[in-house]
């Protein structure tokens, strides 16, 4: 109560109005904007959000979904305190666990939302247990860990109809947007062929692990390890595993295109409107231990790959080809495109090839160009992007929780029936890596055959490769014992 109502006669009145209100209600009020005065936001139209995830990039995550307090944090769990306190200080009210099952278990009635901002391969339990509960789901890129969770993920939230939206903020930036406009304008003709590359890995890939070299480190003090390993296989803890170095390692991560693929693939995945891939075929980059002697390390990604995917056109009879570099591999750069503005990001880049002419962008679809310069020098193009998101691509955990606000059916930039089917095109390019690295005993015991390494066929409706059955145990992986 402020000064001004101390000083009115008809405090007692209005307090007593308040309260036979409420009771009416039974004990549920809401309290309208007019009574509290303008700037105050009233409990009634915050969100309350729950966090599963407190560090590394969940530090931004909950900054900008808390909003300088235009919402409540009611709930945290972590299974790092270190990675936590930051956030158990600044929210000492709210509870704080390490477990997100006995969370959900305890706080259900308190929250409206979930932050999921776990290693990937924590992502589908967690969200798929809020969803369960009736709670928007908010996750990091990659949506998922496989293929198969994806699938289930996208029904999901059909399924429960709560509000939804992937972490790739590039889906709410205005570059997306652009250049997406750009490619549709159809300046360039039939889009044929696009490049997409980045200097990922930034951390160590195609390195032998502590598992393989059976090292292992005490469990530091406030980190339940049982739990951070939660669906993955058993291991000793080390920490070259986290915080974020999970990265690299295929029981935890999906490498540098499961970390970078969502904020670049989304840019063509949404100007071209592309569906399920048709086939998908890859190379890696090799490390050799000593003179002729290869190196193979099969719990960590490699250090680089190439990996080729083929989409229908809507041109009959014709395809499209989307090829994706990392390691810091790069397409061969087109006649007509300038080196450095083509290959300028350090982040990388995507170029749109087609039978007119060709456009480049940077990471979220940034600085789009068209190329040749002499020859679209003189020409107006027309573009109508979609409509722009507030804040652009920070703006995107802000565009969540007002749709939580609205409900379900409120759009989202990147809301799972656009990041599901995203995920699973970039989980392919892992999946085309695996088999790759697959290998298998030659009967006479002397070396190994890799016959993963072949085109693979896929059949996306049924989620199978219909040429090499060995690579679908890369669709659905096993979960640990408990999980």
């Amino acid at each position: 109560m402020d000064n001004h109502e101390k000083a009115s006669g008809n405090t007692t009145k209005r307090r007593d109005f308040i309260k036979a209100g409420a009771l009416a209600a039974g004990g549920f009020m809401i309290v309208p904007r007019h009574v509290l005065g303008r700037g105050f936001t009233p409990p009634s139209d915050k969100l309350n959000i729950a966090a599963v995830g407190c560090g590394g990039k969940a530090d931004f995550n909950i900054k900008q979904a808390y909003n300088n307090g235009t919402e409540n944090v009611v709930a945290l769990c972590d299974v790092d305190d270190r990675q936590s306190e930051k956030y158990r200080k600044q929210f000492p009210n709210a509870p704080y666990y390490k477990d997100f099952r006995k969370m959900f278990e305890k706080e259900a009635k308190t929250f409206d939302a979930v932050l999921v901002t776990t290693p990937d391969h924590m992502h589908y339990p967690v969200a798929i247990a809020a969803m369960e509960l009736g709670k928007h789901v908010y996750v990091e890129k990659p949506l998922t860990k496989d293929i198969w969770e994806a699938r289930m993920l996208t029904e999901a939230a059909k399924k429960y109809k709560v509000v939804t939206q992937m972490g790739n903020q590039g889906s709410s930036s205005d570059g997306t947007r652009n250049t997406e406009a750009l490619v549709q304008s159809g300046a360039i003709g039939d889009v044929h062929t696009i490049e997409v590359w980045t200097d990922r890995p930034v951390w160590p890939q195609g390195v032998k692990s502590p598992k393989d070299k059976g090292e292992s480190q005490p469990v530091p003090a406030g980190v339940d390890w049982d739990l951070w390993l939660g669906t993955a296989p058993k291991r000793d803890y080390h920490e070259a595993y986290m915080p974020f170095r999970w990265r690299g390692y295929w029981d935890f991560g999906t490498g540098a295109l499961g970390d970078m693929g969502c904020h670049f693939l989304d840019v063509p995945f949404r100007a071209l409107k592309l569906g399920y891939p048709t086939s998908v075929e890859c190379s890696v980059g090799s490390v050799y231990a000593d003179f002729f002697q290869q190196a193979f390390f099969d719990d960590v990604a490699p250090p680089s790959a190439s990996i080729h995917l083929k989409f229908p056109s809507k041109t009959p009879g014709k395809e499209i080809n989307l090829n994706w570099y990392d390691g810091g591999m790069r397409p061969q750069l087109p006649d007509g495109c300038d080196y450095k503005t083509v290959f300028g990001s350090v982040d990388g880049g995507m170029l749109f090839i087609g039978t007119k002419g060709i456009i480049s962008a940077e990471m979220f679809g940034e600085n789009p160009r068209l190329w040749p310069e002499s020859k679209f020098a003189n020409v107006r193009i027309a573009t109508k992007p979609r409509a722009l998101v507030q804040g652009g691509w920070q703006g995107h955990q802000q565009q969540f929780v007002q749709a939580c606000k609205k409900g379900y059916g409120a759009y989202t930039s990147s809301s799972f029936d656009q990041s599901g089917p995203l995920t699973e095109i970039v989980l392919m390019g892992n999946l085309a890596v695996r088999s790759y690295l697959h290998r298998e005993a030659k009967a006479d015991g002397k070396g190994f055959t890799f016959p993963g390494r072949q085109r693979l066929m896929w059949d996306g409706a049924n989620m199978k490769i219909t040429n090499f059955d060995v690579a679908n145990q890369f669709v659905k992986r096993e979960y640990r014992t408990g999980w």
